[in-house]
């Protein structure tokens, strides 16, 4: 034994004292004696309550800050036995986490947000060039360039190394998320950065090798642009499902939503670009892409809030739950905005902010709702004894 260890026995003895002390237990008188067997004729006194009966001396006594007792009540609610303990709350062993929380930080977030903003901004130049309006194409193809380099910024900074983004490559696997992606993002990045470096064709001299590629550029550059946004809606929803093959609870269970959510809000955000940087005249597409978008995501949010029951917890309390509700307002705000400001160039602007500042939001707060469903083993446990308990009636 180890020095000045105190024996379990000792202990245990030192506290029932102190709990006899605190009047909290008495030692009950038994017949039994230790080691000896039964003590013969031994019984209780004629009259006297047995041991342990309410009512007697050796009755335990529950501790002094229990409430109230309760009585269970029993078959058609006649009887049963008096609670003397206050009812259990769940927790875990020594209350750890039964899940490992998701290791990502802050910019996992970011780039989910990056991602989409790219995929939105590249359907908006997409319009722009279909319908002949090129303050909406530059501003699009711009800004799914800037956006689509940020995002594999924030990407290859949680990896740590960027040669692990590139050992993706070596295969292609259908049925990983993340391999699916690295895919989606090799194929879109080359694209959108074309189309961009395309946009500054007319500022080239028109002699030489520059001047061919004065010529080449604007058609390689429409190609380009129709090809990103192809790969843009791939781009917009795949991170959702990415989320969803997960193991953690809340978006586990959110899988037919989190692909809409960010469908809606990568829509919002490329709309709130094209207001922002379009004159009204040519702002119409960023407009019924700020509706459509505004209405796959808020049907999404409040679907996340309200279908999925205890794990819809987590998107409605603390951060992810204040930054869902921002993320509501101001999608609904930019979308008033944008219907209310056609004439309005700083209605329109403003409207736009509004967009880009709710898909923020929106992207911030399903990924806050996920870890902290991961750090409460209540999430994890729970559903799952409903559904052993379901599955056991079906049988």
């Amino acid at each position: 034994m180890t020095a000045g260890r105190i024996p379990v026995g000792e202990r245990f003895r030192g506290f029932r004292a102190r709990l006899a002390a605190d009047g909290v237990f008495r030692p009950q008188r038994s017949s039994v004696r230790l080691g000896h067997g039964p003590k013969v004729g031994a019984g209780p006194a004629e009259g006297a309550h047995p041991a342990g009966a309410p009512g007697s001396a050796d009755a335990p006594v529950p501790p002094r800050d229990v409430p109230p007792v309760a009585r269970r009540r029993g078959r058609g609610g006649r009887g049963g036995e008096e609670l003397r303990v206050p009812e259990a709350e769940f927790t875990s062993y020594y209350g750890r986490p039964i899940l490992k929380a998701p290791v990502w930080r802050w910019d996992i977030a970011a780039y989910l947000f990056t991602g989409g903003l790219a995929a939105g901004s590249s359907l908006l130049a997409a319009g722009g060039q279909l319908t002949g309006r090129p303050a909406l194409r530059r501003a699009g193809r711009v800004t799914a360039l800037g956006a689509v380099t940020a995002s594999a910024y924030f990407l290859v900074n949680d990896l740590g190394r960027p040669a692990r983004f590139h050992h993706m490559l070596r295969v292609a696997k259908p049925t990983s998320p993340m391999s699916v992606g690295t895919w989606i993002l090799t194929a879109y990045g080359p694209a959108a950065g074309l189309a961009a470096v395309a946009e500054g064709a007319r500022l080239l001299p028109g002699g030489g090798v520059s001047g061919l590629a004065r010529r080449l550029l604007p058609p390689a550059g429409q190609v380009a642009g129709l090809a990103a946004a192809a790969v843009a809606p791939a781009l917009a929803t795949y991170t959702g499902v990415l989320l969803a093959g997960t193991a953690v609870p809340s978006w586990h269970e959110a899988y037919p939503e989190l692909p809409t959510i960010f469908a809606g809000s990568a829509l919002a955000s490329g709309a709130g670009v094209g207001l922002l940087a379009a004159p009204c005249a040519q702002a119409g597409p960023a407009r019924r892409m700020a509706v459509a978008g505004a209405a796959l995501e808020l049907w999404g949010a409040h679907s996340v809030e309200t279908r999925l029951g205890l794990l819809s917890e987590p998107y409605r309390l603390g951060r992810s739950g204040r930054l869902l509700r921002a993320g509501r307002l101001l999608t609904a705000a930019g979308v008033v905005g944008a219907l209310a400001g056609r004439r309005s160039r700083v209605v329109s602007a403003l409207s736009g902010t509004a967009l880009l500042a709710a898909s923020v939001a929106t992207r911030f707060g399903i990924f806050h709702g996920g870890v902290a469903s991961a750090r409460d083993p209540k999430y994890t446990v729970l559903p799952q004894r409903e559904r052993i308990r379901r599955r056991s009636e079906q049988v």
